[in-house]
């Protein structure tokens, strides 16, 4: 049967990079001009010769996400169920070869993390884990949504890649989303960054999003992590990745989030780095591309970036977050995944919203305008 794979093999890493760093100006003016774009388009858009029109990316940005969201930004905060890991992965905190502190919450742990998350009024629950299928299994995972699911209007999952009858026991069990990274396209440096686990099965992980399609998950969420390779090239294959799904399971919606490598404990340093005008670029290229994508912002990046990027293209912002395994009251010394950089907390950033004249969302409201689809659930973290 095709996978997104069959699409993957036809190109060429080196081929694309080429093509990306020799885009001329005019072609960026032709894209630019157009009412709809196309992938060569959002090759075109997120080349260095797009740059000096970022400013003019921005303004069309604004204007299409407000005729497609309105004026509001939904907010979300994950919840770490568990740090366990049988990957060797030498950009996380949670690789299994760093000594740390294993921590999988239990019944009643998870119930004290549910309760402080309801206290700051999220409606909207992301579950994340390390991959240990040993103990954070789809029997796990089944036992905690059945725990909260009526604490929550939707609840979305990031962990490891499943087969597509799990992934239907989730859809049946009320998984509103599933997120699953590919980390990067690039086959030869993925062997290097995952040298021992099942995540170094790439062409595995590559067909998860298809295995998740054909389970009828109402939303799929990618993205690349940036900074483990060129992120152009990487952001180029993330964008044909997503445009193979929305044609081949075009009843789901989709999601991309933008996690630039952030310190840890045990983890490499980036080896391509991304400033800050780089990912507006990204995200405005992401937006013209494709209007009805819904784009996320964590709290990786910092507090005057996220002020900044509000008006341009993001529809949800994480708020108060925490990335270890009963961080927000059962056990806020343990192992985070990464470090955040916005420590706000989610009172703080509403009223940031709210400054730039945005509407904050973080319960079961409308989050764009009457008449398209609203409920939103949480994004990535990782």
């Amino acid at each position: 049967m095709n996978t997104f794979k069959n699409i993957f093999e036809n190109y060429d890493w080196e081929t694309i990079k080429a093509k990306i760093y020799q885009t001329t100006a005019s072609e960026v003016a032709l894209a630019l001009s157009k009412n709809k774009r196309n992938l060569d388009d959002f090759l075109t858009l997120i080349s260095p010769a797009a740059l000096p029109y970022l400013e003019q990316m921005a303004q069309i940005t604004h204007q299409l996400t407000k005729k497609r969201f309105g004026k509001t930004i939904q907010m979300y905060a994950p919840m770490y169920l568990s740090n366990e890991c049988q990957n060797i992965c030498t950009y996380c905190g949670f690789s299994m070869d760093n000594k740390i502190k294993r921590k999988t919450l239990t019944d009643s742990e998870i119930t004290l993390e549910v309760e402080a998350l309801k206290k700051s009024g999220f409606d909207h629950v992301l579950l994340v884990t390390g991959e240990a299928n040993y103990t954070v299994n789809i029997h796990y995972f089944l036992n905690a949504i059945a725990q909260i699911r009526g604490d929550f209007s939707n609840i979305s999952v990031e962990v490891q890649p499943l087969s597509t009858e799990e992934y239907q026991q989730l859809h049946e069990a009320g998984v509103y989303s599933v997120l699953v990274y590919q980390e990067t396209y690039h086959r030869e440096v993925y062997k290097g960054y995952h040298p021992k686990g099942k995540k170094s099965n790439f062409d595995f992980r590559l067909e998860t999003p298809d295995r998740v399609g054909k389970s009828g998950i109402h939303k799929i969420g990618l993205g690349v992590l940036l900074g483990l390779e060129d992120w152009r090239t990487d952001s180029f294959f993330n964008a044909l990745h997503l445009d193979y799904l929305q044609k081949t399971y075009w009843k789901s919606k989709y999601s991309v989030s933008f996690p630039r490598l952030r310190p840890a404990e045990g983890i490499i340093e980036p080896n391509f780095i991304m400033d800050d005008k780089d990912l507006t670029q990204l995200i405005c290229a992401y937006r013209l591309w494709n209007e009805d994508l819904e784009i996320s912002i964590s709290t990786r990046e910092n507090e005057n970036f996220r002020n900044n990027i509000i008006p341009i293209g993001v529809t949800s912002m994480s708020a108060g977050s925490k990335t270890n395994p009963g961080g927000y009251v059962v056990d806020p010394q343990s192992l985070e995944q990464f470090e955040i950089s916005d420590e706000r907390s989610a009172q703080e950033i509403a009223k940031v919203i709210s400054n730039n004249g945005y509407e904050p969302v973080w319960t079961d409201s409308p989050l764009i305008p009457e008449g398209r689809h609203k409920k939103f659930s949480f994004q990535s973290e990782i």
